[in-house]
């Protein structure tokens, strides 16, 4: 693990990371640790313990956050969630059972639909768009506890997602807890996702700023974890320098 803000960034690989969550023996919170999500937690003290907590690992999903690693001396590579969703998917087991919940009616039954049709032998133990109050929604948890999926994934965008599995999360069955965004609008085909060559580019930001210009106003948390991640890398040469001078 790296650390950045002071937070624990999981630096192994995409199958790697696939590995240690399929085998956890404890509950676990995949974080996708993009500038916007980590900036949240630190502006909201219910999910930065959290993310900080021994039930989550944190992915560097994003060049805003592998490049302040780089910068720190870390050997480390971007895993996007929603490719480590998709292996995930590809990974799941007949005995593993999945709840989707996220998205509107209309992109969450498209998105079932093409999930099914590619994942022939996938148990999906039930789906609800996320149009809900998750203050008060005892039907959804009344749900999700009678299907006892193995694995759910939330897709309510950040910090809404994050808010519901912190919330829920000792008190749902499920061994594997996801916040995915606006994948399902990707895998649904409803939403298009940025060229490999722009993704290979680290320019995928600037791709869907271009494609959903509202996205401007969220780019601002962004840069303010930069400014974060530069003081963050700061302070460390400074620590550093202290240890050699004493050494």
């Amino acid at each position: 693990m790296y650390f950045l803000c002071g937070y624990r960034i999981f630096n192994g690989t995409i199958d790697e990371a696939v590995n240690k969550v399929m085998n956890a023996n404890d509950k676990i919170h995949i974080v996708s640790g993009n500038p916007e999500v980590l900036y949240n937690g630190l502006y909201n003290k219910f999910i930065y313990n959290n993310f900080t907590s021994k039930s989550s690992i944190i992915i560097p999903d994003g060049i805003g956050v592998v490049k302040p690693l780089r910068l720190k001396g870390h050997d480390i590579q971007k895993i996007a969630g929603i490719d480590l969703f998709i292996k995930l998917l590809d990974n799941l087991d007949k005995k593993d059972s999945v709840y989707f919940l996220g998205a509107s009616d209309e992109v969450l039954n498209i998105f079932i639909k093409n999930v099914r049709k590619k994942y022939k032998n996938i148990n999906i133990a039930g789906y609800h768009h996320g149009y809900i109050d998750i203050e008060n929604c005892d039907y959804i948890i009344n749900d999700i506890k009678s299907k006892q999926p193995t694995i759910i994934f939330v897709a309510m965008g950040s910090p809404k997602q994050e808010i519901f599995i912190t919330k829920y999360m000792n008190e749902l069955p499920c061994k594997i807890f996801m916040g995915v965004g606006g994948s399902f609008d990707v895998i649904s085909e409803t939403t298009k996702r940025a060229p490999l060559w722009i993704i290979n580019s680290n320019l995928e930001w600037l791709y869907r700023i271009l494609k959903e210009p509202v996205r401007i106003k969220r780019f601002k948390k962004n840069i303010n974890f930069i400014f974060m991640c530069i003081k963050d890398i700061y302070i460390s040469n400074i620590r550093g320098l202290h240890l050699s001078n004493n050494t």
